[in-house]
């Protein structure tokens, strides 16, 4: 069984990474991990590694680990094959939909809302990824839900390297539309709006831009 400790720092720093406080390019000392989180340096090493499989931190030989830089490529074939899968996703959530389903849907979206008129940017940023990963998960699909989990966070990263600008009042609200499409029952139109979601999203990306890093110690704090 995963021990505690390890999970706890890959948390954080998945944390770190989603909700844009820990910048692309940014060295992972190992020891100031281990002396932050008060483990050794084999339990900071086990995390690095389990975040080098969910392609959130890059080891480099002779360097050490870095948060990942995706590439252009990369961040397109992101996106490819989360509209591959969220289009399926969506006819599994409306074959499952019940009132219940949907409440709890519907309550995650009021919550996107409050948190996009609140001053809270990480939590803005981790609610409207979860989204959809919520709605994995009230299809009764757990691997799914995990699958998407890991895409989200690969997806956060990207928009920190190359989104011109905050896209957060324009998801909810694509989010929002998305909730009615459902509540009618509207698969075609439902596989539609999510489709045009996430493209909307890619199309939000400035691949020229250049991003600056941040120091390990303040992203942590």
């Amino acid at each position: 069984m995963e021990s505690s400790p390890t999970r706890t720092i890959v948390d954080a720093l998945t944390r770190a990474i989603v909700e844009h406080r820990l910048q692309p390019g940014t060295k992972l000392a190992e020891q100031k991990l281990a002396d932050h989180f008060g483990v050794s340096r084999t339990l900071v090493r086990q995390a690095l590694f389990q975040l080098v499989q969910k392609h959130l931190v890059k080891m480099e030989p002779a360097r050490g680990a870095f948060v990942a830089a995706p590439t252009v490529e990369e961040a397109r074939q992101v996106f490819q094959v989360r509209r591959l899968l969220e289009a399926e996703m969506v006819r599994e959530f409306l074959r499952k939909a019940t009132p219940a389903r949907l409440r709890a849907l519907r309550e995650h979206v009021a919550q996107e809302k409050a948190a996009v008129s609140g001053d809270d940017a990480g939590e803005r940023q981790q609610l409207l990824g979860d989204f959809h990963v919520r709605m994995a998960e009230l299809a009764d699909n757990a691997v799914l839900a995990q699958i998407l989990r890991d895409l989200v966070s690969r997806s956060s990263l990207i928009t920190l390297m190359y989104q011109r600008e905050s896209f957060t009042a324009h998801s909810l609200e694509e989010h929002a539309e998305l909730l009615k499409a459902l509540v009618a029952k509207d698969e075609k139109r439902a596989v539609k709006l999510m489709d045009e979601h996430l493209r909307h999203v890619e199309a939000s990306l400035a691949f020229d831009r250049t991003v600056p890093t941040h120091d390990i110690a303040l992203a942590l704090a």
